[in-house]
């Protein structure tokens, strides 16, 4: 198992509007992709600032190919990203992922 996580900020006034655009875009795709296993969305704000993550878990590295590409080690965005984030980060996290 693959666990996939990014991280994006937004300006604190901007996150609860930002937090439905990606349950709209991100979190559905994730869904939506055959070996996705599931996808949260973590949220904090540190003063005028919101941090964003998405985690999701994934059965295996080509299950997470069909969501972003072959360059999966990089973010994926969404038309109105720019609008909210305060920057784009290009590459994303990946972890093998072990349970007890």
């Amino acid at each position: 198992m693959i666990t996939r996580i990014w991280h994006g900020q937004t300006k604190a006034e901007d996150a609860d509007k930002y937090l439905e655009y990606i349950q709209t875009t991100g979190l559905a795709e994730y869904a939506a992709t055959c070996g996705n296993i599931f996808a949260k969305i973590l949220r904090k704000t540190e003063g005028n600032i919101c941090h964003f993550f998405t985690v999701s878990e994934w059965e295996n590295i080509d299950s997470i190919i069909k969501f972003a590409g072959n360059d999966f080690e990089k973010a994926k965005y969404y038309e109105e990203d720019k609008k909210y984030l305060l920057e784009l980060e290009e590459n994303i996290n990946h972890y093998e992922t072990y349970f007890s």
